[in-house]
């Protein structure tokens, strides 16, 4: 790995090229850059240099500069994400994109966004829906993560079901290389046979690779109608399993979420709100969406149906806001709990969800730990918050690789991953060597090694091919 330290003289160059308030050195402005959603201090640390340019060209001069000096860089985006990915673990300087925040066109005839990557996606999200448009990724972070961020990690997302994830959603992209050369790959076009797809390999690179400067993004018609459901079952393998009944009853719901007991008592006591039958309930989340208010009511009418031939408690049309307000706070409520807690970010075939579940649920008896699951049963992603609680950090170190351990050996024992949407970042690399096939390590290996020779760009995320060291 690079050994280069961050000089003074590399601080200098990095201040001509983007002005010296947007060159980060001091401990109080470092602060805010050593993590990122992640609250275990261990994976917490911080970067020599935060550098904050302004455009490709800024960017590209930034790199070109760490590149020429042997100095490790760490792509930002907002740093909301789950596994350590932005965060300096082994120094270097940070380049960070938030102030690249324009969306820089909106092509109605070709359906493409063009954006810049540190805008939110929630901002996109609302900026197309005023021109009828709409943009399909849907990442619960969505009101502070940004676009660019999404690309990089690949994130998932509520509407995954219908649309697909952010991957899905990408039609081309600029790109800055490890030594600094800019490079578009694919653009407004929907077909492209030329050569390899390398646009495919920077998507969920997670930094690794390049720095993601420009995106172009697939928009579609703006439905005209929508409607929420809300199932509520006694029995959460009854909830998961109605899912797969929907979807071959002919129904493509825009989102079917899952939400456990536990998870729905702790969403409560965070929201200050009562959540309906949160005494026993398990949630099922349904969202239908379309162009004729009669197809959504027929649908609606033959989920109900399914529901209650399924044990369902009660199935109701939901009020939208409370609804996904209660879904999205999820991840908060665990926080406001437990300041330290691992989330799992699973992925197993739709079908095996129930067993999956059921499974995990009784390693929180055996070893007496708050474990809260919810997730996006439409594409079997399933998150498993394992909170730490009043543990000490010696105590929970110990006992988190052991369940760790277990839920991965079930998840790929059922043909399953790691990781869903949250990636894999500095947090789960030694996981994911650990489990995955070492030919399919090895070729991911081989194009880090490619893509990036001094390896300088974000490493010892997802895959490590020297001895990393964390700096202390």
């Amino acid at each position: 790995m690079a050994k280069g330290k961050v000089s003074q003289e590399l601080i200098e160059q990095l201040k001509k090229i983007v002005g010296e308030k947007f060159v980060y050195t001091d401990k109080d402005k470092l602060e805010p850059y050593s993590h990122d959603e992640v609250t275990d201090p261990h994976y917490m640390k911080e970067a020599q240099c935060v550098v904050l340019p302004a455009n490709t060209d800024e960017v590209s001069k930034c790199v070109k500069a760490c590149y020429d000096a042997n100095v490790i860089m760490v792509p930002r985006a907002a740093g909301t994400g789950l596994a350590a990915g932005a965060v300096a673990i082994f120094g270097g300087v940070i380049i960070s994109i938030e102030r690249m925040n324009k969306i820089i066109e909106i092509d109605k005839d070709n359906m493409v966004c063009v954006t810049e990557p540190g805008v939110t996606t929630a901002v996109l999200q609302d900026t197309v829906q005023k021109d009828g448009l709409f943009y399909g990724g849907d990442p619960c972070s969505g009101d502070s993560c940004f676009i660019g961020g999404n690309v990089a990690t690949n994130a998932g997302g509520n509407r995954a079901v219908k649309y697909g994830v952010t991957r899905d959603q990408v039609m081309g992209m600029e790109v800055v290389t490890p030594s600094g050369e800019v490079v578009t790959l694919g653009g407004k076009f929907r077909k492209n046979a030329t050569g390899y797809m390398l646009m495919h390999l920077f998507i969920g690179s997670e930094g690794t690779l390049g720095i993601i400067t420009k995106i172009y993004l697939k928009l579609v018609a703006l439905p005209k109608y929508q409607m929420d459901l809300l199932a509520v079952f006694g029995n959460l393998d009854d909830a998961i399993a109605l899912t797969p009944k929907v979807m071959n009853a002919g129904i493509t719901p825009t989102c079917v979420e899952f939400m456990d007991n536990a998870s729905i008592k702790q969403v409560e006591i965070f929201l200050n709100e009562k959540l309906q039958h949160s005494d026993v309930g398990n949630y099922i989340i349904i969202q239908i969406a379309g162009d004729s208010e009669d197809v959504l009511d027929e649908q609606c009418e033959k989920i109900d149906e399914l529901a209650r031939a399924n044990k369902a408690l009660d199935v109701l049309v939901a009020n939208p806001a409370i609804i996904w307000k209660s879904r999205k706070a999820y991840l908060e409520a665990d926080r406001a709990r437990s300041l330290v807690f691992s989330m799992e970010d699973i992925v197993v075939p739709m079908t095996e969800i129930p067993g999956a579940v059921q499974k995990i649920s009784k390693l929180s008896g055996k070893y007496d730990v708050a474990m809260h699951c919810a997730g996006h049963c439409g594409d079997g992603n399933v998150h498993i918050d394992i909170l730490k609680d009043d543990r000490t950090q010696e105590q929970w170190e110990d006992m988190l690789p052991k369940i760790q351990g277990e839920i991965y050996a079930l998840v790929y024992g059922l043909g399953g991953r790691l990781s869903g949407e949250h990636g894999i970042g500095y947090k789960r690399a030694a996981l994911m060597a650990k489990y995955m096939s070492p030919i399919e390590l090895h070729m991911m290996k081989a194009v880090k090694k490619a893509l990036d020779p001094k390896n300088i760009m974000n490493p010892g995320k997802v895959v490590n091919i020297n001895d990393e060291v964390p700096v202390e």
